[in-house]
């Protein structure tokens, strides 16, 4: 159950660090404002510099856990690979252009990883004699 709850900190954190950088992310910063929450601009560097990271990682080190656990892999993939490119978009591939789109699409898999935790669990596999 806790490996659940860290898996939607993890998400949630990484949406709410990315929603307070309207220079990096634009998209996210109309978003941000639509929202309401155009003061979380003022945390710009703290959040991306420190919070997404930390985030992403709790994020990553909880999926690769439950991917161990479970031994789903179709799914344990899905749920690793969103964190992995928030994390490449932040360090080495935060240089080139297409890199905000791979970051869109990794902070989306990651929301779309964790409803579909809430939605449709995986089931503990049972022995059946």
């Amino acid at each position: 159950m806790i490996n659940k709850i860290l898996d939607k900190v993890g998400s949630g954190g990484v949406w709410i660090a990315a929603l307070s950088c309207t220079a990096c992310f634009p998209a996210l910063g109309s978003l941000a404002s639509a929202l309401g929450l155009g003061f979380l601009s003022h945390f710009e560097g703290i959040a991306v510099n420190t919070l997404l990271p930390i985030f992403a990682t709790l994020a990553l080190i909880v999926n690769v856990y439950n991917w161990y656990k479970n031994q789903n892999h179709p799914r344990g993939a899905l749920s690793v690979f969103g964190p992995i490119a928030v994390l490449l978009t932040l360090y080495p591939l935060w240089q080139y252009n297409w890199s905000t789109y791979l970051f869109y699409f990794g902070i989306c898999l990651m929301v779309v990883m964790s409803v579909l935790d809430i939605v449709k669990p995986i089931k503990e596999p049972t022995c059946q004699i």
